[in-house]
């Protein structure tokens, strides 16, 4: 039963209910495995290879036994033999063999061990063990810190969360797999795959070119889309997500760290309605746009996307998310908008590096994690802006922000690249006209080669599309022709080749 207590300042009074930790409950622990765990340890000649994955010196409850695995596990990674004499040897040159019970508790230890067999199950346990421990020592200091008001709650749930992931982390252990299952599954998915269109084995962009080179979006996957402010970058997210949700009905989250989720459904109004951005946000549109709005805006109604516009978001906060939405409404591309505005809240690091290093790292795990494609923006840095030139302009790997983690942890990298926002209208080399467009340059492809796409890019209408794509703007209306009360429209003829090729609007010869 428990009992309260009266904790008296100077100025309040609080009230601690005491349970039954505090009635001398004790950690878990399994002291007589931990014992013939050690003790299999020096006598089995391969046993440390056995548990090295599941055991840490940490993992023993008893210091002496501690100290002991500390000791074996030198003598292994010098691949040394461990026995009762080594490990004794070890032990005195660390000057901790008097501390652990001298060389009588090692020969006790041997004694005490009546077979190897279940040695791997009994680690196991003593595993199981410590991490109870770590829970219960990561949740007394966020009790103890929750009590302090002078903590931001904030702060502290993300140290909680921290906590937990890393005590997850360090306690999944994924057994070696034969080859055979293996096989069948990729075998499943090659007949999946030859059964789609347009070889596309994974979640297809919407954009042809580009998914000639990538196949769509390959499950496990992290992908970083990089490039310079004012690029375009979430122009290009979110007209994929419009493809993906809207033209394939595939499931899509996105999480916008940067924009809230109005602003985002007012992009994708423009892009779906092709309304200006101005005329959106003062509502000051002609008949025909509000007439265009109301027919197109049903195609958003419905559509499998799913906006998350939490700022400061952890990266382990998004994984809880992720999961719940891969669980619930079963996701297959999940995007964030954009890498640099997200944090490890609740560990401490050196650097900014460093922290983007662990959420790279998360990030490619959680790909893994759920099976599906994970897109992540990213912003360069100002080394683009140094160099001249269309191929000057164009960006490269090294321009990546803290691009060590980035570049190391990524599948796949591509950069957006406007060379009009530089005024540099036509390709150097080929002559090519390069207003209104986009390239998209695969600079980085674990699974396949490297190249480049161009895109046609309605900054208007903050819209990618298909380089070849016809739009309204090709064709525009001319004025009602008074005499016979009709209207007539551009002919298509007009913007064809010789050879009956449909030219782009900036190619038509004016």
């Amino acid at each position: 039963m428990a009992e309260t207590r009266s904790k008296k300042s100077k100025n309040t009074t609080t009230i601690i209910k005491v349970g039954a930790n505090d009635l001398g409950k004790l950690p878990p622990q399994a002291p007589e495995l931990e014992d013939s765990v050690l003790g299999a340890l020096m006598i089995e000649k391969e046993a440390y290879m056995m548990v090295a994955d599941l055991l840490r010196p940490e993992s023993f409850y008893k210091d002496k036994n501690r100290l002991i695995f500390e000791a074996i596990r030198a003598l292994a990674a010098k691949e040394q033999p461990i026995d009762i004499l080594s490990v004794a040897e070890k032990m005195k040159s660390q000057g901790t063999l008097e501390e652990a019970g001298g060389v009588s508790y090692l020969s006790e230890l041997t004694v005490r061990v009546a077979s190897t067999a279940h040695l791997r199950y009994h680690a196991q346990i003593v595993a199981q063990k410590s991490t109870a421990r770590d829970l219960i020592a990561m949740a007394a200091q966020i009790e103890e810190a929750a009590y302090d008001e002078s903590n931001d709650i904030e702060d502290l749930l993300g140290r909680a969360e921290a906590g937990v992931f890393e005590i997850s982390e360090r306690s999944q252990k994924r057994d070696v797999t034969q080859i055979d299952p293996v096989i069948q599954e990729a075998l499943q998915r090659i007949d999946k795959a030859s059964l789609n269109e347009g070889n596309i084995s994974g979640v297809p962009s919407g954009f042809t070119a580009l998914d000639k080179i990538t196949s769509g979006w390959q499950n496990s996957d992290l992908v970083i889309i990089a490039a310079r402010p004012a690029m375009g970058k979430t122009a290009f997210v979110l007209s994929m997500a419009k493809n993906i949700a809207v033209n394939y009905k595939k499931p899509v989250a996105m999480f916008s760290l940067e924009m809230s989720n109005v602003q985002l459904v007012n992009r994708l109004i423009m892009n779906v309605c092709e309304i200006e951005g101005d005329k959106i946000k003062t509502g000051k549109m002609t008949k025909e746009e509000r007439k265009r709005l109301d027919t197109k805006i049903n195609e958003l109604y419905n559509a499998p996307l799913y906006i998350d516009d939490t700022p400061s978001l952890s990266v382990f906060e998004l994984r809880s998310k992720a999961r719940k939405l891969k669980r619930e409404h079963k996701i297959e591309l999940l995007i964030i908008d954009y890498l640099q505005l997200m944090n490890a809240q609740g560990m401490q690091f050196g650097s900014r590096e460093q922290e983007v290093s662990i959420i790279s790292r998360n990030l490619k795990g959680l790909a893994k994690e759920l099976d599906i494609p994970i897109i992540a923006l990213s912003q360069l840095n100002r080394g683009v802006e140094s160099r001249t030139g269309v191929e000057g302009k164009t960006p490269q790997l090294s321009d990546l922000r803290e691009s060590g983690a980035i570049e190391q942890d990524a599948d796949m990298v591509c950069f957006i690249h406007r060379p009009e926002y530089y005024h540099l209208y036509s390709d150097e080399k080929t002559g090519k006209d390069l207003r209104g467009l986009g390239q998209i340059v695969v600079a980085k492809h674990r699974n396949g080669a490297t190249d480049s796409i161009w895109l046609r890019f309605r900054g208007k209408y903050a819209k990618f599309q298909n380089e070849n794509e016809a739009t309204d703007d090709d064709f525009p209306m001319t004025p009602v022709d008074s005499e016979n009360n009709s209207i007539s429209i551009a002919s298509r003829m007009n913007t064809m080749t010789e050879d009956g090729a449909q030219l782009n609007r900036d190619e038509v010869p004016f």
